[in-house]
């Protein structure tokens, strides 16, 4: 089934809906949760939707694009994507390569990019060993050797929240979702039931950012983070950068499952605003690692 329309997307929601009524969560805030759902694209090896990228592969870059930091991680066909298998503009052809790190050094840096290849542009093969830490650091080398290698398909997803919680200036500090007192409850009744509803893989393009340990939105990280850098003048190239969450969205999502670094997660956020206007140089990546 494709969950296109916000109709398709309530009846596979249907086991989530059952079980928050069974738990006593009032109806009307199990339907005002479901009413979030997203659309979203999970990519993984398995499955019989469409080939759509895959992990690793040839580094295939514009003609005199520089080479990005971090490694490359995926290249994704926009073209081979089901049509609405997100909800985010994107490009509805050319190629979207992601590049990260997947660790958290614990300051506020980007630990990778994204990069959109246009249909028709002129690319090159790179070294896919080329990038800035590589050389003369044994620990980044066995890191990147587990980098996975694999073709990717797309199965076409919902997604609800998994986060519960917003940030507050006074105590109590943490409070509910606004407009959703059951918010905590209701993540956890999603985390239980993705599995009968949702597929798994190790990328997800759109929908609600997860990790190990979550109660606040990861994108609300990078976006703090941005603001940060932006501020500082490490990142943005001085143009305005919201601290607005509801101007983000999860561009991508990444589980590595790299020994060694088990309960890294890799989240790319963007402004809406840069999304619509093919500016994937101002994705802003982020990593939780829960050691």
């Amino acid at each position: 089934m494709t969950p296109v329309t916000p109709e398709e997307m309530r009846d596979r929601l249907r086991p989530f809906r059952d079980k928050a009524l069974a738990r006593g969560i009032p109806v009307e805030d199990v339907e005002r949760w479901m009413d979030t759902a997203r659309p979203c694209a999970t990519l993984a090896a398995g499955g019989d939707g469409p080939v759509v990228g895959r992990f690793g592969g040839p580094l295939l870059l514009p003609v005199g694009v520089p080479h990005p930091f971090h490694p490359f991680v995926a290249s994704i066909d926009l073209a081979a994507l089901p049509a609405d298998a997100t909800d985010l503009p994107l490009p509805s052809d050319g190629h979207l390569l992601l590049f990260a790190y997947p660790e958290d050094f614990g300051d506020r840096e980007s630990m990778g990019s994204a990069v959109y290849v246009p249909a028709g542009t002129t690319v090159e093969e790179r070294d896919k060993e080329g990038w800035a830490w590589f050389e003369n650091d044994d620990e980044y080398q066995e890191v990147f050797a587990q980098f996975p290698q694999e073709t990717l398909r797309a199965t076409v997803d919902v997604s609800l929240p998994y986060h519960y919680w917003v940030e507050i200036p006074e105590e109590p500090r943490w409070v509910p979702l606004p407009g959703h007192p059951h918010s905590e409850e209701l993540a956890h009744v999603w985390a239980e039931t993705h599995d009968d509803i949702a597929s798994s893989g190790r990328l997800q393009l759109g929908g609600y950012a997860d990790q190990e340990a979550v109660d606040t939105d990861p994108v609300g990280t990078a976006v703090w983070c941005a603001v940060q850098e932006a501020a500082a003048g490490r990142w943005g190239g001085g143009e305005p950068v919201s601290d607005d969450l509801a101007d983000w969205v999860l561009l991508a999502e990444w589980n590595p499952w790299i020994d060694g670094l088990e309960g890294a997660t890799v989240h790319w956020s963007i402004q809406r605003a840069d999304l619509a206007a093919r500016r994937f140089d101002r994705a802003f990546t982020t990593v939780f690692r829960n050691p």
